[in-house]
């Protein structure tokens, strides 16, 4: 590590800033990983390990405590079902809240501690939390941690060329796939806590039903939208799992991962194709600079079209809580509403 500052405070000046930024990013990951090594659960939770469990090299834990089961999340959409499935059971919390990229979220002291002192850990997977990855795994050595998104059918995902072979992380945009998050979710929460794993299938059974009626009114009023005009246009290519499940055609600026970069090359391409199509508004993100969007707009307006910001969906996070868009209902409804408006 001492070698890593050395070469960074050395570097020739261009490089510098970026050579000292790795090696930051390199020793934060070291204090985490040492915070994470020696400390426990610091609740007052028992956890009790079957012997084949142990066997395997990962305890099946379950709850034998009396107080609310501590459920630390990444995502807000993770804590929505967790809320919902566990009600009084649970206190769940979540790391990431209103306008966090999840991206490039990395994990805090203070978000250390609530992992450590949760009795069971939930998050997205398949890449979404990206900085957090080693964080969670080493976590899971010790309680039971759940990427409740790598449930989902394998042939389900959509896998982009150029996320290199990795599935996108977006899964709750189509609400059908997120429904096998919510069992995955009620199948932890059985599992952790035995006793009471028939409240926790009435409760997801109700939410299921909820689910089901958001997906048959997003493809009604997507529908209504003509389909020459039915393209969604956004800062970051988020929306691709609505598209396909509500015949919806998505263009976005940046990649899957706002972690990737965007040329001036893609800002062109994305306002030729605007133009010729004769595109009425694109939409920024609440969790997304709305600079990237901007950009485009403005290089419309240069070429004699005129585009629109149709409004702020909610991608990678969901509106703040005591809104309609803090819950994962609220905010799929908002975003379908939102894109109807400006594009029918």
């Amino acid at each position: 590590m001492a070698n890593k500052l050395s070469e960074a405070i050395t570097a020739p000046a261009p490089g510098r800033v970026r050579a000292l930024r790795r090696a930051w990013l390199l020793f934060s990951m070291l204090l985490l990983a040492l915070s994470l090594a020696g400390c426990g659960s610091q609740n007052n939770h028992n956890h009790a390990a079957d012997e084949k469990g142990a066997a395997g090299g990962k305890p099946n834990f379950q709850y034998s405590g009396n107080g609310p089961i501590k459920v630390t999340c990444t995502i807000g959409m993770v804590t929505d079902i967790v809320q919902n499935v566990g009600g009084e059971r649970v206190q769940a919390q979540g790391l990431m809240g209103p306008g966090i990229d999840p991206h490039l979220y990395k994990a805090t002291p203070g978000d250390i501690k609530k992992l450590n002192d949760a009795d069971i850990v939930l998050y997205n997977g398949l890449h979404l939390e990206g900085k957090m990855g080693d964080v969670l795994e080493k976590v899971g050595e010790r309680k039971l941690v759940v990427p409740v998104g790598e449930s989902i059918d394998e042939k389900l995902l959509v896998r982009p060329a150029a996320f290199q072979g990795h599935p996108d992380p977006h899964v709750w945009f189509d609400v059908s796939l997120w429904m096998k998050a919510v069992e995955t979710v009620r199948d932890a929460l059985s599992k952790f806590d035995p006793p009471h794993s028939a409240d926790y299938k009435k409760r997801a059974d109700a939410y299921l039903v909820k689910m089901k009626e958001l997906h048959q009114y997003a493809k009604a009023q997507l529908a209504t939208i003509p389909k020459e005009r039915r393209v969604l246009v956004t800062a970051h290519d988020a929306f691709g799992y609505f598209g396909r499940a509500y015949d919806v055609e998505v263009q976005g600026l940046q990649g899957i991962s706002t972690a990737s970069e965007y040329s001036v090359k893609d800002v062109q391409r994305l306002i030729a194709l605007i133009a010729k199509r004769g595109i009425k508004a694109v939409f920024v993100e609440s969790s997304v600079p709305r600079r990237s969007v901007e950009a485009v707009v403005q290089g419309c307006l240069a070429k004699g079209h005129r585009v629109e910001i149709g409004g702020t969906l909610f991608s990678d996070a969901m509106g703040a809580a005591g809104t309609p868009e803090g819950t994962y209902l609220g905010m799929v409804r908002y975003n379908v509403d939102t894109i109807v408006k400006a594009l029918k």
